[in-house]
């Protein structure tokens, strides 16, 4: 394979610009893999000090499943107009979408779960436990335990990955980030069933 091809193969397995490739694979001595490796390591680099920017622009993304029986709305916020129209920005939508509407999440992240709400899910552990017998500082670890499992569960950014259970949807989030360079943020979603 010549260098025009893999750098051809690299920008279109890894949407990252023709300069920015042609880079890696300098510095990889034409050595692919590797190629893609710096790339993902510049790409966390370079949105490291972009979470605080402001995500203007986006898209809302739909997802309708079951012959219509359960539908999903989603925004999805970025810095860009030109990065909302991009492949790897709405191929990221579209797995929201779909992650959402297979594992059913309440909010999009842990810290946007009210304490109000967590302190009725302890009343129901407490419930569950007050007649096991166990010491109340045993019940108390198990209580917290489970609220640190459930608000996993509950929070769409925190949850495993239908498709690759080794990331989480944060990680993917993180992934696109690097590849486009800018923040991306879920703003709100919405799950209906029927």
């Amino acid at each position: 394979m010549d260098n025009i091809e893999q750098l051809k193969q690299l920008r279109d397995e890894t949407g990252i610009s023709m300069m920015e490739c042609k880079k890696a694979l300098e510095e990889s001595k034409g050595d692919l893999k590797r190629a893609k490796e710096i790339l993902r390591e510049k790409g966390k680099e370079m949105i490291k000090g972009r979470e605080g920017r402001i995500t203007g622009k986006g898209i809302i993304e739909s997802y309708v499943h079951g012959a219509g029986k359960i539908g999903v709305l989603l925004q999805l916020n970025c810095e860009s107009d030109f990065v909302a129209k991009s492949e790897p920005f709405l191929n990221l939508a579209h797995e929201l979408c779909l992650q959402i509407a297979a594992t059913g999440p309440i909010f999009v992240k842990a810290n946007d779960i009210s304490e109000e709400f967590l302190e009725g899910e302890r009343g129901i552990y407490r419930k569950q436990f007050a007649q096991s017998g166990k010491p109340a500082e045993m019940i108390e670890k198990i209580i917290n335990g489970k609220l640190e499992k459930y608000k996993q569960e509950v929070s769409l950014l925190s949850q495993a990955w239908v498709k690759d259970p080794a990331k989480t949807m944060q990680g993917l989030i993180e992934e696109v980030r690097a590849k486009t360079g800018e923040n991306i943020e879920v703003v709100k979603f919405a799950r209906f069933e029927v």
